[in-house]
């Protein structure tokens, strides 16, 4: 038991890992990097308070806690039967804990809500880090064009839709 102990340690000082190569952990942190500032840098270009540092740092986290979870699910705790492992927790706290900085940049004044896309685009950015930290880069690719397309399609669409609406004052 010490000698396997011991094993794992010298494997992981070396830079070995026991789930996930080191090379693919660091091509999935790039990724979840490279597509949280993607949208970061989209938040950035209209100057909102959670721009691009911001968006590729939850992207990146989320996608280090997913990471370290399959690092830590590989690490012998005891009998095989008795491991249990459960996905949902981690990325439930990478939910709230996203949920709860978006939260920050959200506000309101004058008895209307500022920021709410900001913050649902953080909220987003940490699901990306998620899949890229599972290994679903594909998928977290997919999701960022499709948040591009929404940010981007839906800001040149509003200003007819609000034109089209009749104001209250009517």
């Amino acid at each position: 038991m010490f000698d396997h102990a011991l094993d794992i340690i010298t494997d992981e000082l070396s830079g070995t890992f026991a789930a996930v190569s080191p090379l693919v952990s660091g091509t999935r942190l790039i990724a979840a990097v490279l597509l949280g500032g993607v949208i970061g840098l989209e938040r950035e270009r209209l100057q909102k308070p959670a721009g691009l540092r911001t968006h590729m740092l939850v992207a990146m986290a989320a996608c280090l806690f997913i990471l370290v979870s399959q690092q830590l699910a590989a690490l012998p705790f005891g009998a095989q039967d008795a491991l249990r492992i459960d996905p949902l927790r981690l990325i439930e706290a990478v939910t709230a804990g996203v949920a709860f900085l978006a939260a920050g940049a959200i506000f309101t004044s004058h008895g209307k809500v500022h920021n709410i896309t900001t913050g649902a685009s953080m909220w987003l950015a940490g699901a990306i880090g998620l899949a890229c930290g599972a290994g679903q880069m594909p998928l977290a690719a997919m999701a960022t064009v499709i948040v591009l397309a929404v940010l981007f399609v839906l800001r040149l669409a509003e200003p007819k839709a609000n034109r089209d609406t009749p104001s209250s004052d009517d």
